[in-house]
């Protein structure tokens, strides 16, 4: 049974040690965490990736063009 005293989890949170690693898969190049949006922002790619369920979903035909 879980223990109602504890905090509820974020489920979107994204462990930061994974944002280090993390790298856009097109360019290579680090991320930046947009926390309002829940999303990766590759600025040299011009995409964000989504972030759902705190998993960021790092597929090109997943991400948004940030030239919309």
């Amino acid at each position: 049974m879980a223990d109602s005293s504890a905090p509820p989890v974020e489920a979107t949170r994204v462990d930061p040690r994974l944002l280090e690693l993390l790298v856009c898969p097109l360019t290579k190049e680090p991320l930046e965490y947009d926390s309002a949006r829940e999303e990766l922002i590759s600025r040299s790619a011009k995409l964000a990736y989504p972030i759902r369920d705190g998993i960021p979903i790092m597929l090109p035909e997943e991400a948004r063009s940030l030239t919309e």
